[in-house]
């Protein structure tokens, strides 16, 4: 079986440039997870690498299949030099291991919590994960594997993640847009939820 990391890097390089740093973290009994910082203009940009080296399993599956299953990465985007925010860096490869740590199949809608600030003095403990296809696209793999999907992540507050789960992943993302919220940036308040 090829291994999928070196495409997936290829990919993000082809769609976000070069990385200027790379950090990896690894947990014990999982892969390691590289997490790259991009820089475009006042946009600074954190993808997970590793995260796709294997497909992500249906945690109530009795085997995890090996082949098959859906692969991701995941990017984060905010702007530069308004919070410290190179410390997500553990936050984000947290994340990117979870399929691995607990299971979990990371999807579009979901939300992801790391129980503490994603960067110091960040409003922000959770992320909404966003459809991807936009900043970066799909990886087709060779058949039987999954294509590699590049899911954008939104940071949320903890109010808003409340309200998310009340009333939806669409319901918050529309109350976002209609508020003219500028979800990269890494201060911002949380939206009016009444």
């Amino acid at each position: 079986m090829a291994d999928v990391l070196p495409l997936v890097e290829a990919r993000l390089r082809s769609a976000l440039g070069e990385p200027d740093a790379r950090a990896a973290v690894t947990f014990l009994g999982t892969d390691r997870i590289e997490v790259l910082r991009f820089l475009e203009g006042d946009i600074v940009r954190y993808a997970t690498l590793g995260m796709s080296a294997h497909p992500m399993a249906d945690p109530t599956a009795m085997l995890a299949d090996p082949v098959k299953g859906p692969r991701a990465e995941l990017v984060l985007s905010v702007r530069a030099g308004l919070a410290d925010t190179d410390k997500v860096l553990r936050p984000l490869a947290v994340l990117g291991a979870s399929p691995q740590v607990e299971g979990v199949v990371v999807a579009p809608g979901a939300s992801l919590d790391v129980g503490d600030a994603l960067w110091p003095g960040a409003p922000f403990t959770s992320v909404l994960v966003a459809e991807p296809g936009g900043l970066v696209e799909d990886l087709e793999l060779d058949a039987p594997l999954d294509p590699v999907r590049f899911l954008p992540l939104l940071p949320m507050t903890p109010n808003e993640a409340a309200w998310k789960r009340v009333h939806g992943a669409q319901a918050l993302q529309e109350r976002w847009l209609s508020s003219g919220t500028d979800l990269r940036d890494p201060a911002r308040r949380s939206v009016p939820l009444e």
